[in-house]
């Protein structure tokens, strides 16, 4: 089964890019037949001169990203966008939100969903759509918003994973709390989950981690790619008796999202190292795990400076309803959680850890909470890889932030004007704002 991505905007089109280029190392793998032609078939179709043409959309309102990443793919020998699998205009949405709900969306609708359409009907059986997107500015987050409402009416039985780039909290746009609310409310009410990536972690990955000293956008998006990929790449199930998982869209969603007032989903992995230690580093299975587990409960992103005082609450005798107030300070609840683990000896790994009852919301039975994919394939070089996406708390303090941002904001009347002259009114703020909040005091009380 197929995955079309559909890429929007600046950021969405960058990551979308640099994913495809760590996917392609894998359907270009010889070595590896089976795992090789999986992947392939999952994220490209094959011409008939054997070229691998990227299931992919890619949607901005202004030519100069698209034009930069159609020529440097073309150049690449490994793979390419398809010819027609674009759409561009001159004129951005002016990091506006309504700009682009209201006015480039609807205005363009036919000739992009006539390209989103072409493009599945490429696919012998339609997986799911990703759609790619940033929130702080105005095409990725209100185009982007739009094109997945139209993705939901033209495919209401398909699954739509919407991945999110989180701006900094420091800000790249003065209305970007703005913008993150409208679409995160309005994606909450057409998406099946949400996945997403912060920039804030991710540029202390690469200045920690990778030893990046002059951090650039793409250093940022090839990070989030290798994250992104490590989950969409082929692995087997609990129950696929060795045959690659064909459906990795519907597999999450019924691995992580039981319940639609939770579908918001963060990605943590380990290990994460620069290219030139990665030939002196040894990793094992146990020093994995034990530091993969610790992330997940003391919420933190990256094994440098790991809490290890958080500790999971001990369970409470039978008959005594375990609430929330049993919580320890600082312990991450997790509503669900996915491992995959990518690797050489990946069937000795003791998963025993994140099957505990404790790390899990009391509503839901752990052996439910908690599912597995492994295979014995490395991923991007690392002979040893896991990487965890989380149905839990870890994005609740960010949330909360970010609608706080936003209200002091809207309570001022700051800039508001400049979505109402595009037809977004107070009222739909309010509605917003409404709908964020229920979000923050569900994942509060888990």
């Amino acid at each position: 089964m197929s995955i079309v991505t559909v890429q929007l905007g600046q950021c969405g089109n960058q990551v979308g890019q640099e994913l495809f280029e760590v996917i392609s190392n894998d359907a270009n793998d010889t070595q590896r037949k089976v795992y090789s032609e999986c992947s392939s078939e999952r994220f490209f179709n094959e011409t008939a001169n054997r070229e691998l043409v990227a299931r992919s959309v890619l949607i901005d309102m202004e030519p100069k990203v698209i034009s930069q990443s159609i020529a440097k793919t073309a150049k690449s020998g490994k793979w390419r966008y398809g010819d027609r699998s674009h759409f561009s205009q001159k004129q951005g949405s002016g990091n506006n939100w309504a700009n682009g709900y209201c006015v480039h969306g609807p205005r363009h609708e036919e000739v992009v969903m006539d390209i989103v359409r072409r493009e599945v009907e490429h696919c012998d059986c339609l997986a799911g759509i990703v759609a790619m997107m940033s929130v702080a500015g105005g095409t990725g987050s209100g185009v982007g918003t739009y094109v997945t409402r139209c993705l939901r009416d033209a495919y209401p039985n398909s699954f739509i994973l919407n991945h999110l780039t989180w701006p900094y909290g420091t800000g790249e746009v003065i209305v970007q709390n703005y913008n993150s609310v409208l679409t995160l409310s309005h994606l909450y009410q057409l998406s099946d989950a949400i996945l997403v990536h912060e920039n804030d972690t991710v540029h202390k990955i690469c200045a920690q981690l990778m030893n990046i000293k002059h951090i650039s956008f793409r250093d940022v998006n090839k990070v989030i790619a290798h994250q992104l990929g490590s989950v969409l790449q082929p692995a087997l199930t609990g129950d696929s008796h060795g045959i690659y998982n064909r459906n990795p869209i519907g597999e999450l969603m019924s691995s992580l999202v039981c319940h639609p007032e939770y579908k918001l989903l963060s990605v943590c992995n380990i290990p994460q190292v620069s290219s030139s230690s990665m030939a002196y580093s040894m990793f094992t299975w146990p020093g994995l795990l034990k530091h993969l587990r610790q992330m997940l409960i003391a919420n933190s992103k990256m094994e440098e400076g790991i809490d290890w005082q958080v500790r999971a609450p001990s369970l409470q005798p039978e008959g005594i309803e375990r609430t929330g107030s049993h919580r320890r300070p600082g312990f991450n609840t997790s509503l669900a959680n996915l491992l995959i683990l990518r690797g050489k000896d990946v069937n000795n790994a003791e998963i025993s850890g994140f099957q505990h009852p404790s790390l899990y919301t009391p509503w839901l039975p752990a052996d439910e909470a908690f599912s597995m994919w492994k295979t014995p394939v490395p991923f991007n070089k690392y002979e040893k890889s896991a990487i965890l996406v989380s149905n839990s708390q870890t994005l609740l303090r960010p949330l909360d932030n970010m609608v706080g941002k936003a209200w002091n904001m809207f309570a001022s009347r700051a800039y508001i004007h400049q979505y109402t002259k595009f037809g977004i009114s107070e009222e739909d703020f309010l509605d917003s704002f409404t709908s964020l909040e229920q979000v923050i005091s569900s994942y509060s009380q888990l």
